[in-house]
């Protein structure tokens, strides 16, 4: 009952700021201190919502298509990439730097010459998308197969366990919070890295669509997308925990 308060509690609190920040953001906009052509109001980009919801809807299925698609892929390197580090250490130590500089290199960078090696199809956004979302999995994998109890792997190679018996028993099953957390960040990371992809070239997508509107001047639909684009984050983020819940029910309060 007392955790149950406290999430309403702190739900309230998120709600109210949020309205806080939409009430100044219209008080702004009303008072004329910036121009509505560079900063519309809450009103307007609403309005904006929903003349342009059948067109952003149509946009929204491609640039989920290539999300799942790349997220997917980017999950299944990730995964494979932390058990052969962890199984092999020569490995770990010559792939880990390795996945560490490429995540130094920015995205933008990276977006043009896909572009330019794979052409205006979904090839080179699913790929920008399985960089950009592999790498929380792989690191956060690879913290939990290391933080594995190592009493209880002791009690298995004394009773005759094999390495992947001791991985399947007691590293993976412990690693699964790390996973879950990682692949929390790489579902918002997937819908950010396809609309990226999309503004550097493409037909269809959110992506093309901001760019479009951007060139028109069109910002309270520019708004209306970034709106669209963060509640796909959350929702994806939100499909992660419950599916957390589901793969873990031993976790539940």
């Amino acid at each position: 009952m007392k955790r149950k308060l406290q999430n309403t509690t702190s739900k309230i609190w998120s709600v109210s700021a949020i309205a806080i920040v939409l009430i100044l953001w219209q008080m702004i906009c009303s008072f004329g201190v910036v121009d509505s052509f560079m900063l519309p109001s809450p009103v307007q980009v609403v309005k904006a919502f929903i003349e342009e919801f059948p067109t952003l809807m149509e946009h929204s299925l491609v640039t989920l298509s290539e999300a799942f698609i790349g997220l997917a892929l980017g999950i299944l390197l990730g995964f494979v990439m932390a058990v052969l580090m962890d199984q092999f250490e020569p490995l770990y130590k010559a792939c880990y730097p390795l996945i560490v500089l490429s995540q130094t290199i920015p995205t933008v960078a990276i977006a043009p010459l896909l572009v330019l090696w794979f052409g205006y199809e979904m090839a080179p956004k699913v790929i920008l998308i399985v960089i950009t979302t592999f790498f929380p999995i792989t690191v956060g994998l690879l913290n939990g197969f290391k933080a594995a109890d190592q009493d209880s792997i002791n009690l298995l190679r004394a009773m005759g366990a094999g390495r992947w018996q001791i991985f399947s028993v007691v590293k993976l099953p412990g690693a699964m919070s790390q996973f879950f957390a990682g692949l929390r960040i790489s579902a918002s990371y997937a819908v950010v890295g396809a609309v990226i992809s999309e503004w550097l070239g493409g037909f269809s997508g959110l992506g093309v669509y901001m760019t479009r509107v951007k060139k028109a001047f069109s910002f309270d639909k520019m708004f209306a997308v970034i709106f669209l684009i963060s509640i796909i984050s959350l929702l994806l983020m939100k499909g992660v925990d419950l599916l957390q819940k589901k793969c873990m029910p031993w976790e539940k309060e």
